[in-house]
């Protein structure tokens, strides 16, 4: 993939809300291009990495009825709903952008297992951006530090599923501290994945 270097941008030149949020990122490391998301707006899909068929349907039907509305989908390449919310933008054919809890360096992406992934959404016309240096590995400290830049760029972010002690719920704070648009897909109220959101 030599041909989607990584280069650096400054961050609230690229993505202007960011001057709203605490501790705005000094640097943005970027692969890919974020062409396909000028005029668009950022709408955050983030989730149970144990999601439900329940889960997975409703991130789907979400987003394929975003289809040809200028919208582009942000979420972090994780296992579970951050995946399915970019493998369906895809499918439909929306910008879609990804802040790995990682470096963006080939031999540290997280989680590894969608290196695919994100070369798709490279070749589509996305990106992959991280303010980590290049060669940081995931680590319990960097999806929370990731998740605020992610909800920081948003117009919108919407929960799919979340337990009750869900990391994603980080999200949907800083959304609602950053007086974002924060949307919470209901769900059974039975079901331990839905317990966050509900």
């Amino acid at each position: 993939m030599s041909q989607f270097p990584i280069h650096h941008i400054v961050p609230t030149e690229a993505f202007p809300a960011l001057v709203e949020i605490p501790e705005p990122p000094k640097v943005l490391h970027i692969r890919g291009s974020l062409e396909r998301t000028i005029g668009t707006k950022f709408i955050t899909v983030v989730g149970s990495r144990n999601y439900t068929s329940y889960g997975k349907s409703v991130c789907e039907s979400l987003i394929r009825g975003l289809a040809g509305y200028p919208v582009t989908i942000v979420s972090g390449l994780a296992i579970g709903i951050d995946s399915i919310a970019h493998r369906t933008a895809l499918d439909v054919g929306l910008p879609t952008i990804a802040f790995p809890g990682s470096g963006l360096d080939w031999k540290v992406i997280h989680p590894a297992q969608h290196r695919g992934l994100a070369e798709e959404i490279l070749e589509a016309g996305g990106a992959l951006l991280s303010e980590f240096p290049h060669d940081t590995r995931g680590a319990i400290w960097t999806f929370p530090r990731r998740n605020r830049i992610k909800a920081g760029i948003s117009d919108m972010v919407i929960i799919i599923e979340a337990e009750e002690k869900s990391g994603t719920l980080i999200t949907a704070r800083l959304g609602t501290e950053y007086n974002r648009v924060v949307g919470a897909v209901p769900g059974p109220i039975t079901s331990p994945n839905s317990k966050g959101t509900n």
